[in-house]
This record gives structure tokens, C-alpha cells and sequence, in this order.
């Protein structure tokens, strides 16, 4: 990841106003984002906790404990340099997950949704559940946060941290489609080809 340098020498910078540096300044807007995607990614890492001691699968325990981990890096890199300002201990690095890309495609038919009666019934079916509504949701915060802020490293942080939180929520898609959790719904071959040529590149350069 690259990440940009302070403008300014720090120490002249110093001087000049006899407090932090002005890279640790935050915009009041980036304050309450930043907070709220540390907030999820805590609340994130605690429920994976649980999930590890509830899950029986050992692939399941083992993508957990995985996820787990790296999630902790980003909460402390995130965590680093938006108390500071500055280049956290280390870039941000790429979550490479372990499931292949292949998607079984089709419905099969298979008992309705229903609100469990009993904890005991939640399953390591449930847990992929609840593990891919939080990667969606502090996806979305980490998304929506980069968009407002000003402190050019937290930004950076934030922006190389997304494609990683979309990376996990593939791996546990992935998981639960092969298992049979997770359906893909295809369209007709007529209706597929229909709508992938409704569109066509351009070459009109701008007036």
C-alpha cells in the first residue's frame, strides 16, 4: 500500500503550533465515521469469538480463526494512525482466502426460513449467516467512511481496507453455496444473453 508522507517537516511543524502535528487533525464528520467503523469491527471481533467456540465444521473454526486474526490487524492499523495521524506500524496487507472461485448455480428445494425457537438450534449454517450480514455491514461503513475523510492516511487505510472485507465476505459465500446454504438463482440462457449485450464500449471522445 502506498501512503502518502507528511507535507511538512514534522518538527518545523511543531514549532509552528506548539501542539500535535496538524496531520492528526480530523474533520468533525471523519470523527463520527472512523468511530463507527472501529465500533462494528469490534463488535465484529467479539461475535467471532463465539462463533468460534459454537461452530463444529473444522474448515468453518479454521476460516474463523483466520478471519479473526486478520480483522484484528486492521482494527490496530485503523486504530494506529487515526489516534496519531501518521503511517500505522505497518501497510495494510491482502487477505487471501482459501475457498476456489467456483459457484454451484441452480435452486434445489428445501425446507422454508423460519426464526429459530431455541439457541440450540442455531447451527454452523446460522453462524456463516451472521458472519456475512457483519462483513457486508462494515464493508459498507469502511465505504461510506473513506468517502468523508480528510486526514490523507486514514483515508488510505480505509480505501486498501475494503477490498479485503469484500474478499472474507466472498470466502464465506463461498462456503456456504458449496454447502448448499447459499443458492444462485440463474436466469434463462435467452434472458442471460439479452441483458449481458444490452450494453456496448464507446469510443466517443469527450466534446
Amino acid at each position: 500500500m502506498m501512503q502518502p508522507q507528511n507535507n511538512m517537516n514534522q518538527g518545523q511543524n511543531m514549532t509552528m503550533t506548539g501542539m500535535q502535528p496538524t496531520d492528526t487533525k480530523h474533520g468533525g464528520h471523519e470523527l463520527m465515521d472512523v468511530h463507527e467503523v472501529l465500533s462494528c469491527t469490534v463488535s465484529t471481533l467479539d461475535q467471532y469469538l463465539l462463533f468460534a467456540q459454537m461452530a463444529k465444521d473444522p474448515e468453518l473454526q479454521a476460516m474463523i480463526n483466520r478471519q479473526h486474526q486478520f480483522l484484528l490487524d486492521s482494527y490496530n492499523l485503523l486504530a494506529q494512525c487515526f489516534k496519531t495521524g501518521m503511517n500505522p506500524s505497518h501497510h495494510t496487507t491482502r487477505y487471501a482466502m482459501t475457498q476456489s472461485n467456483d459457484v454451484v448455480y441452480g435452486l434445489t428445494a428445501s425446507q422454508p426460513k423460519k426464526p429459530k425457537m431455541n439457541a440450540s438450534e442455531i447451527g454452523d449454517q446460522c453462524i456463516t449467516n451472521y458472519m456475512l450480514g457483519l462483513m457486508k455491514a462494515d464493508a459498507q461503513a469502511l465505504t461510506k467512511g473513506a468517502l468523508e475523510v480528510t486526514n490523507p492516511v486514514v483515508r488510505r487505510v480505509m480505501a486498501d481496507s475494503v477490498p479485503n472485507f469484500v474478499e472474507m465476505a466472498y470466502e464465506i459465500f463461498q462456503y456456504q453455496n458449496k454447502r448448499g446454504y447459499y443458492q444462485v438463482a440463474r436466469l434463462d440462457q435467452q434472458d442471460m444473453e439479452t441483458l449481458i449485450n444490452s450494453y456496448a464500449p464507446t469510443n466517443a471522445p469527450l466534446q
